[in-house]
């Protein structure tokens, strides 16, 4: 079964990363060995390689569904964030892992946020299994970062978002960069946010459709 995930991996990363402009040849080493599979339950194993939004929570009464994000959005949106070996990163709605274990082989050190304690506490065993030892997994709300480790080169949002908390960009170091999908469905669109001599500005990177990440809805505005 091992040799056919490592075969799915490498399907992956041709098929899906490759032909989406994904061209970060360290990134596409690390999404061609991190074990995809380990992160999701057993029962959906087989999908772990597909191009699709994986649940990995499902809704109850007091929450949203959570999803792992689609491979080739997610790694456009690591590949626009411009990760370097020596940046600490703040992975916001980490879910099981997966993210963040991808972002540990390209960073130095990857803060992994995570509101939900569950997926919180498989997130941390599931990551120091198999070794990731320059990640740590906190427990917070998302939209408020974690002000702890901050100030971060980089911060990453898993999921598409209503509009970004203004104490994230506060949690950005000088030089450092901002990534997220806001807006949903078709209508989402990625953008990074560097912050240049204090000051914090948003680009276009790409058209984007994935799932929401709870937390980030945007605040009805005011109407006369």
């Amino acid at each position: 079964m091992n040799a056919d995930f490592s075969e799915q991996r490498a399907k992956m990363v041709d098929g899906q990363l490759r032909t989406t402009d994904v061209t970060n040849a360290a990134l596409l080493d690390a999404m061609g060995s991190v074990p995809r599979e380990a992160f999701v339950d057993q029962k959906h194993q087989v999908l772990a390689y597909i191009d699709e939004d994986l649940e990995i929570a499902p809704a109850t009464d007091e929450r949203a569904p959570r999803y792992l994000m689609e491979p080739s959005p997610f790694a456009k949106l690591v590949q626009l964030a411009d990760v370097r070996p020596g940046d600490v990163v703040l992975d916001i709605g980490c879910g099981t892992g997966y993210s963040a274990a991808v972002l540990s082989r390209l960073a130095s050190s990857v803060i992994a946020l995570e509101s939900d304690s569950a997926l919180a506490e498989r997130a941390g065993s599931t990551l120091a299994a198999l070794g990731f030892d320059n990640v740590a997994v906190v427990q917070g709300p998302l939209a408020e970062g974690f002000a702890g480790e901050a100030p971060y080169d980089v911060i990453i949002v898993e999921g598409a978002v209503g509009e970004i908390p203004s104490a994230l960009f506060g949690q950005l170091k000088e030089g450092g960069r901002l990534v997220a999908v806001e807006g949903t469905g078709n209508a989402g669109v990625a953008r990074i946010y560097p912050k240049d001599n204090g000051i914090v500005t948003g680009r276009r990177g790409f058209n984007a459709a994935v799932k929401p990440l709870p937390g980030f809805e945007k605040a009805p505005a005011f109407e006369f």
